[in-house]
């Protein structure tokens, strides 16, 4: 009985060594050792995706692995982020996690909130506009709203979707009289086309997802939802100078990781990131596409932007059902 009891024991003692070992070869593990998947939540030719595939090319250049990215898109993007968040937390999965889809959590679709993520960077920040075709009656915001206001709901807005701060700001619209249709489209090289083809009467967008109509003379933008003018549009208004009090709500993109992700791990990704947003290949993409995030954000002042972010949608989702 005696042998028997130290044979369980020597055999107990055994495989906590081995336990013991394996997590400490876990921990000492060389980050990262294989390929890094990146989700795009968004389809392939949209602001997202072409973010993702920019900051893939240039950040596999540094982390020395392959950095495949994958468009997993629905949901205000929140089926890309369903995905992350159902992978091993281990940081060989990044994701985009962008303003529309933080817009849908605050208005009450899909379930995640910040706090279900760690962030490793604030890529892009853009505020977002009302742009018209050039061809259009409306040549200006002030056209745009004369025209809400004579006839209510005739007006079309292409948006990115329901709940998002597109929806958000028509809504607010809504309240001070001009009162427009929300037209969402799944695909953003739709949702371009159906203005630029006069499908609809507005698009609500950032700048740097239609550069390429911007630049043709296509689309012209009305009006800035902003506190101050945008540099490259200096003659465009904004919300602020016309009186309105829908300002807070930027079209920011963010990479982030499962809040369970080793800090460690965040941290090297955080690094890299930083490497990337500096390289001049990043700056001109940015610049290009009037992206370019001001100052440093280090990963709590990304996550801070976003919870505020949030708070703010979900403000203005009360005030509204307090309106109806």
């Amino acid at each position: 009985m005696m042998k028997k009891v130290n044979a369980h024991l020597l055999g107990l003692s055994i495989a906590a060594l081995v336990a013991a070992s394996t997590g400490t070869a876990h921990a000492q593990e060389k980050y990262p050792s294989r390929p890094i998947e990146v989700i795009a939540t968004f389809g392939p030719g949209g602001g997202a995706d072409l973010m993702a595939r920019q900051f893939a090319r240039l950040a596999e250049k540094e982390l020395g692995v392959a950095m495949p990215v994958v468009n997993i898109s629905g949901a205000s993007g929140n089926a890309g982020l369903t995905r992350v968040l159902t992978n091993a937390p281990d940081g060989y999965t990044v994701g985009t996690l962008i303003a529309l889809s933080v817009s849908a959590w605050g208005a009450g679709l899909g379930s995640a909130k910040p706090d279900d993520f760690a962030y490793v960077a604030m890529t892009q920040n853009s505020p977002s506009m009302l742009f018209v075709s050039k061809d259009s009656q409306i040549q200006s915001y002030d056209d745009f709203a004369k025209l809400a206001k004579e006839a209510p709901g005739k007006l079309r807005v292409a948006t990115s979707g329901y709940g998002t701060q597109d929806d958000i700001t028509l809504k607010y619209l809504a309240t001070v009289g001009v009162k427009t249709t929300n037209v969402p489209f799944a695909k953003p090289a739709e949702r371009y086309a159906s203005t630029v083809g006069r499908h609809t009467d507005a698009i609500y967008e950032e700048p740097g997802d239609v550069v390429q109509f911007l630049k043709s003379g296509d689309l012209k933008p009305i009006i800035t939802f902003d506190e101050v003018r945008h540099p490259a549009f200096p003659d465009v208004p904004t919300s602020a100078e016309l009186g309105m009090k829908i300002n807070d709500l930027p079209n920011f993109r963010t990479i982030v990781v499962p809040a369970q992700t080793p800090p460690e791990r965040v941290q090297t990704l955080h690094a890299v990131a930083q490497k990337v947003l500096a390289s001049p290949e990043w700056q001109k993409f940015c610049e290009e596409t009037y992206t370019c995030v001001e100052g440093t954000y280090p990963p709590e002042k990304v996550k801070d932007t976003v919870e505020r972010f949030y708070e703010n949608v979900k403000g203005y989702m009360a005030r509204f059902k307090d309106k109806e």
